[in-house]
Order: C-alpha cells, then sequence, then structure tokens
C-alpha cells in the first residue's frame, strides 16, 4: 500500500497494558472489505487481510487459541540423560 493512502486512512490503536506507547499496532478499515494492520515503529510495513479473515482472528484471541505461541518452550531435552 502506497504511503499515501495509509496517511488517508482512520488508524485506531490497540490499547497497550501499563499504558505504553512503543510498538503498538493500529488497524484501519480500507475498501470494500479490506483491513489493514500496522505497527507504529513501522508504519510502512502494512499487512492487509479481509474483514472476514480479521473477525477470525480476533475470536481466535478472545477464545485464547494463540496462547501457546507466548508459552514458555518446554526445555530442549538432555541427550546425556536419556528419556
Amino acid at each position: 500500500m502506497p504511503r499515501g493512502d495509509a496517511d488517508g486512512l482512520r488508524w485506531v490503536r490497540a490499547e497497550v497494558e501499563g499504558g505504553g506507547d512503543g510498538g503498538c499496532f493500529e488497524v484501519a478499515a480500507g475498501e470494500g472489505d479490506m483491513i489493514h494492520i500496522r505497527q507504529t515503529d513501522e508504519p510502512d510495513g502494512i499487512v492487509t487481510t479481509t474483514r472476514a479473515n480479521w473477525q477470525a482472528f480476533v475470536l481466535g484471541v478472545r477464545n485464547d487459541e494463540f496462547d501457546h505461541f507466548a508459552a514458555e518452550p518446554d526445555p530442549e531435552p538432555d541427550p546425556d540423560r536419556g528419556p
């Protein structure tokens, strides 16, 4: 998306826990059913998806479907200790 087109969108910033401002996500509705997503610290890196895909993602977040991405990884097995 050209920078000029992005400037014409109404971007909505996600609330950040603790009130910080660095690296926030912003979302904007575009033409038709297009949804645009960017980070405040990289405003030229815009990801575009459909409204249906965005709604499915938001529903997944609300249902904790992505919590495993934020979980601590299992420690690597120690090859000297066996299974």
